[in-house]
């Protein structure tokens, strides 16, 4: 009789546990969906005009400077210090690119 009780508490604790890897589960699938669902993902508000003004304030063509700053900006929510360089310091802002495959952020 003792092999078939150990048998049978060997058999509940698998329930147990496969019970609880599914509830793990749903519950990491629920979160994923909700992340995927948002639109926008929770970003800190930058004034991007300001800084914007600050990026493009020694350059020669500053229209064309504030426009591509600014959809950068709109886009990344940052904007790297200083007037030139600091791309370290907004990864997002690095990566973007024009259809030429050149840094479209100045």
């Amino acid at each position: 009789m003792k092999p078939l009780s150990v048998l049978c508490t060997f058999v509940l604790l698998l329930l147990f546990l496969q019970g609880l890897s599914e509830a793990f589960t749903n519950v990491n699938e629920g979160t994923n969906t909700a992340a995927l669902d948002k639109k926008h993902i929770y970003s800190p508000k930058i004034n991007c005009k300001y800084a914007c003004s600050r990026r493009c304030m020694k350059v020669r063509r500053k229209k064309i400077c504030m426009r591509a700053c600014g959809s950068c900006c709109s886009r990344c929510h940052c904007v790297p210090p200083g007037t030139y360089g600091n791309h370290q310091a907004c990864p997002c802002y690095a990566r973007l690119r024009t259809h030429g495959n050149r840094l479209k952020c100045p």
